[in-house]
């Protein structure tokens, strides 16, 4: 029941708890219980609106591979405190391997890219090679997570 009501959630956040226990065919209390039950438990993180990049002007979009110069713990903690400060930065993840990190940006435009990669990404801590790719179109973005 948790995995129905999570994957209804995951279509349309937006669902009054009414219509939430009508789609999975529980009735409105239980129903309430176990959706507070997997928000206390964090199963459910939150609530957002999902908005088109290029509706706010978010029109370039790139992917940055970032190669540390050394992975100390200090050294990661710093780049990775200050890489969650970089509001351009969509995403951010650690690899296994080489390289070290994966960043997911979105810039207004090549120029605005190029200025986030040698003003801000360039200078992080700890960085030793940066290598971009651009992201031509999205084939699958924002997918529920499978049940």
């Amino acid at each position: 029941m948790d995995r129905k009501i999570l994957a209804e959630l995951q279509q349309d956040g937006r669902l009054t708890v009414t219509e939430l226990a009508a789609r999975v065919r529980l009735s409105v209390s239980p129903c309430h219980r176990r959706l507070r039950e997997l928000e206390r438990s964090g199963a459910v993180r939150g609530y957002r609106a999902v908005v088109d990049p290029a509706a706010v002007g978010l029109t370039f979009e790139a992917l940055v591979f970032v190669s540390m110069r050394q992975e100390d713990r200090d050294t990661v903690a710093e780049f990775e405190r200050a890489v969650g400060e970089v509001e351009h930065v969509l995403e951010a993840q650690r690899l296994f391997g080489d390289p070290d990190y994966l960043l997911r940006v979105a810039t207004a435009d090549l120029a605005a890219f190029q200025r986030l990669y040698d003003e801000r990404l360039a200078t992080l801590p700890g960085v030793q090679r940066l290598t971009s790719t651009l992201v031509m179109k999205h084939v699958v973005k924002d997918r529920p997570l499978p049940s």
